[in-house]
């Protein structure tokens, strides 16, 4: 089951190699493995996109798409799932990641209050900077850890739920 619905959604290997922001990477795309969909690419695929949806830097696909090329995983999947952060999920979940961190370093002293000018992003670097910083590492890695095991059992699961309706389909059929 997760291999038919994440395929149905993934576009097709040919047209992203014809893409002009991949072609940075040249041959290292003519691998195998980052295309193939197994379990072991999408666990891998999972835990690279996932703790890059929490990396607070801008090109997240790039970083992403690197990670999926040095661990060889799915490269379209790790991209995709980069794209839980996006400009309108980004407020949140960073905001959240500065109070994991928060909560993990102890208080910090300085009220967080966000205004939209370069001033207070330079300001906030070296006030709330670090908190925030180790905030999106740990959320990062805690996400990827959950990722990676989360869609290893759930693939485990439907491949056995599925050998489960084969067995009982054959077992009618003999009645």
């Amino acid at each position: 089951m997760p291999r038919k619905f994440i395929k149905k959604y993934l576009p097709d290997p040919h047209s992203i190699k014809k893409n002009r922001a991949v072609n940075m990477f040249g041959s290292l795309l003519h691998d195998a493995n980052l295309w193939h969909l197994n379990r072991k690419s999408a666990r891998g695929a999972f835990a690279v996109g996932l703790f890059n949806a929490f990396v607070p830097i801008p090109f997240q696909m790039w970083l992403s798409a690197v990670g999926a090329i040095v661990f060889k995983v799915n490269l379209p999947l790790s991209v995709a799932l980069v794209w839980i952060s996006n400009p309108l999920t980004m407020p949140p979940m960073f905001y959240g990641c500065y109070l994991v961190g928060e909560m993990i370093l102890g208080d910090t002293g300085y009220e967080f209050a966000f205004e939209p000018s370069w001033d207070w992003l330079v300001q906030s670097l070296s006030t709330i900077g670090p908190t925030f910083i180790f905030g999106c590492f740990i959320v990062s890695s805690v996400s990827a850890i959950i990722g990676y095991f989360g869609i290893n059992w759930l693939w485990r699961y439907s491949v056995a739920k599925a050998w489960r309706l084969r067995q009982e389909e054959r077992a009618n059929r003999t009645k």
